[in-house]
């Protein structure tokens, strides 16, 4: 039976290295920053209501979604990313669980949902930011860490992945909802470690009930 697994973490703490070696060893994952990419492309419902909510200005010169333009707005002002939250949220939703059933249906063992800001949206409790899933994975970094790797990835300046970081729950406060926890401030061979350790634990476990 298929068994349906939250993975979250923060910016720079390595949770797309995880998802990539999770689907390595035959989880099938769904990643929830691709659907919000499919969902605001041109053409898309989605994209002519953040255009509608937030201007043209969020459009490059080809009438695309400036993704980094969006992202400085929404970052510096809460009350711009609730709106943004709003606005995607549902259908975001909605896709993810059509693709969790495509995926039982399929037979899939163990279906791995990636989704950045999984704790962000839920009550801060740990069996309330599980409903849906039969565990969660937090993959975790020290803030520290979390910035000198952003900062390398994207190139941007330092005090605004500060900010973007500090935007974020703390890491910390999601290590303590989290069913299971991937620590990622270590080498390579140690976290591959941990995930092949981790696979063959939610693979073999029987599927929790949950209302």
């Amino acid at each position: 039976m298929t068994r349906v697994i939250g993975l979250t973490g923060g910016i720079g703490s390595g949770k797309s290295t995880v998802a990539r070696l999770l689907a390595s060893l035959g989880a099938v994952v769904v990643d929830a920053d691709a659907i919000v990419h499919e969902l605001q492309a041109p053409g898309e419902p989605l994209l002519d209501e953040l255009v509608a909510a937030f201007g043209p200005e969020i459009l490059d010169g080809d009438g695309a979604l400036d993704r980094q333009r969006l992202a400085d707005r929404v970052f510096r002002d809460p009350a711009e990313r609730q709106r943004l939250n709003a606005l995607v949220h549902p259908r975001v939703g909605a896709e993810l669980a059509r693709r969790i059933d495509a995926a039982r249906r399929a037979g899939a063992p163990l279906v791995v949902v990636d989704i950045p800001l999984l704790f962000e949206t839920r009550p801060r409790d740990r069996d309330a930011a599980r409903a849906g899933f039969d565990a969660t994975v937090l993959v975790y970094a020290p803030r520290s860490v979390q910035i000198e790797r952003a900062v390398a990835r994207d190139g941007g300046p330092r005090d605004e992945m500060e900010r973007r970081i500090g935007a974020q729950m703390p890491i910390d406060d999601k290590r303590a909802l989290a069913d299971h926890v991937i620590d990622n401030g270590g080498s390579p061979a140690e976290t591959d470690r941990q995930v092949r350790a981790l696979f063959a634990a939610l693979a073999a476990a029987p599927r929790e009930a949950h209302p």
